[in-house]
């Protein structure tokens, strides 16, 4: 097969299959092909399961071969040579040398025990025969390159002792340490600040035009790729549903898939009484309207307060030398009102305290001081058995659905268990008949109830979670960053029910997260922390037309715009 010479990496009619078990097999790509120019960036994009990172790890030579059916025909040509018929070791020196990874999790790629020093001076010993001292010298320079403060001290530190902005710097730095022809970034921003995904984004794209190289950027959010990449390829389940030109891809999208996950993701200029979603696009429900009824957020002084916070702080003790110990103050003399039926956004980087905020209103972290009077009882002040009827009134949806459900419990016992200990309905057979009734409430199917947690999806799980939270019949939610790993249909679905439960329900929710689109639509008012206090608050709409604070505004620039 001839390749284009301006094509670094030509991918035709990859096929993949998985075996499940001696019987079953089943197709994760169906016949895709592609192709990354020299010195271009390519974004894949596409919902979890479409098939975007096998694509890349088919690439890299990673996918596991005992369970793996890469079919005939297929092709991987990389600047002339076809990858998948290279010998092992020939393929792994070039894809460690010439073709690089960035992965989405830097904490579960890094080693932990060794130094971020070590690690990335271990790839210019391996690959580019460098000294001990050579490969020091250069990790100093990718590691001042990468923008990693203080480099000569950071060079001995281990991966712990970093954010999750230095540790994805030191995953790029590693990538790109050999120089590579081709950088693939998969996901690399998820979860991650919006400043320091635009921080990262800016440095790949910095990195691309410096250094020549080609990148393929993997990821859902079609708006955050649309600043850096010159093409975009679109998938869903294993096929590609549209390539073009990053502005056409834009501008006029061709394929319906494509125009749901523009539209689905919440806008800064609209907020929609019901955000569409995927099925509204390819058939499967209700057209979405082309001038969708607004829904009208905000507070006003009549508003009900079910919660008022004063001057909320928390301190933690760290251990500091031998024997001694520092105070860390996580969160300052926070103080806010919240109204009932009403939604207050928390906002800020991580570490600025929102989660710990969270934290202390439902006594999971003790109050250093201050208070929070719910119906004029103070919660933060009343001893454990005077807290107990409190418990179910108050409930929190973490962040990770996969680490907040028991995996040994069937769906069914998760949603029982709360009410049992609770003592909500008369006995186990009503019990049952109002779990049944939630799970449909929050759109899952009657035979969820007998399955385990391990079967559904991320984003079906979080509507597990949210069920739980809703055998309580809570007045307040907490949403500490729930929909910020979900894919931009599914985000879409949950805030869906977020609303339509507080519209029937009443309830009061106090959303954290570090997705400021998410925050604009869903919340009534908005409050900014920084480094464990409030900067700024006001309604959700004056504070995106108007930020007074710096570090607000600073914030809002950094929101993709490029969808």
């Amino acid at each position: 097969m001839n390749q284009d010479s301006s094509m670094l990496l030509s991918v035709r009619d990859l096929r993949i299959s998985f075996k499940v078990d001696r019987k079953t097999t089943v197709e994760a790509i169906k016949g895709i092909s592609f192709d990354v120019p020299r010195n271009a960036t390519v974004a894949l994009v596409g919902e979890s399961g479409s098939g975007k990172s096998v694509s890349s790890l088919a690439v890299m030579g990673l996918l596991p071969p005992d369970t793996t059916i890469v079919h005939e025909g297929a092709s991987v040509r990389f600047d002339g040579r076809e990858l998948l018929r290279l010998p092992v070791a020939e393929r792994r020196k070039l894809c460690g040398r010439e073709i690089a990874m960035i992965f989405q999790e830097p904490m579960s790629s890094l080693n932990p025990v060794f130094t971020v020093g070590f690690q990335i001076g271990e790839v210019l010993r391996l690959h580019m025969g460098m000294g001990k001292r050579a490969a020091r010298a250069r990790t100093l320079e990718l590691l001042a390159e990468v923008g990693i403060p203080d480099p000569a001290n950071k060079i001995d530190a281990y991966p712990s002792q970093m954010s999750g902005g230095q540790q994805q710097r030191v995953m790029i730095a590693m990538a790109i340490a050999c120089e590579p022809k081709l950088l693939i970034a998969d996901e690399p921003t998820t979860a991650l600040d919006v400043t320091i995904q635009k921080q990262i984004m800016e440095l790949i794209a910095g990195l691309q035009k410096r250094r020549q190289m080609a990148v393929l950027f993997i990821t859902h959010d079609l708006g955050l790729v649309g600043e850096i990449a010159d093409r975009v390829i679109v998938m869903r389940h294993g096929v590609v549903r549209e390539e073009g030109g990053a502005a056409q891809v834009f501008g006029a999208p061709a394929d319906a898939y494509t125009r749901a996950l523009l539209h689905c993701r919440p806008r800064l200029d609209e907020r929609p009484v019901r955000l569409p979603v995927i099925d509204d696009f390819l058939g499967g429900g209700a057209r979405p309207e082309a001038a969708p009824a607004q829904r009208s957020r905000g507070t006003s002084p009549q508003d009900e307060p079910v919660l008022v916070v004063k001057n909320l702080a928390k301190s933690f003790w760290l251990r500091e030398g031998l024997f001694g110990k520092r105070e860390f103050k996580a969160v300052k003399d926070v103080s806010f009102t919240l109204g009932r039926g009403k939604t207050l956004g928390v906002v800020g980087e991580s570490g600025s305290g929102k989660t710990t905020v969270g934290l202390t209103l439902l006594r999971l972290h003790r109050a250093t001081s201050g208070s929070a009077l719910f119906e004029g009882r103070d919660l933060v002040a009343m001893s454990d058995r005077d807290y107990q009827p409190y418990k179910r009134r108050i409930q929190i949806i973490f962040q990770n659905p996969y680490a907040s459900l028991n995996p040994r419990f069937t769906v069914g016992q998760i949603l029982l268990e709360p009410m049992r200990i609770h003592r909500i309905g008369a006995g186990d057979a009503e019990r049952v008949a109002m779990a049944q009734h939630l799970l449909k409430r929050v759109g899952l199917p009657e035979q969820a109830y007998h399955r385990y947690p391990h079967e559904f999806s991320g984003g079906q799980r979080q509507r597990i979670a949210i069920a739980r939270c809703l055998t309580m019949k809570p007045e307040i939610l907490v949403c500490d960053e729930s929909v910020s790993a979900l894919d931009v249909s599914v985000q879409a679905q949950v805030l869906n029910l977020l609303q339509d439960l507080q519209d029937e329900y009443g309830m009061s929710y106090i959303f954290i997260s570090h997705d400021l689109s998410v925050v604009k639509y869903i919340s009534d008012q908005v409050m900014v922390m920084h480094q464990g206090g409030v900067v700024e608050m006001a309604d959700a709409d004056e504070l995106y037309r108007n930020p007074r604070h710096p570090y607000t505004r600073s914030l809002l620039a950094a929101i993709p715009r490029g969808a």
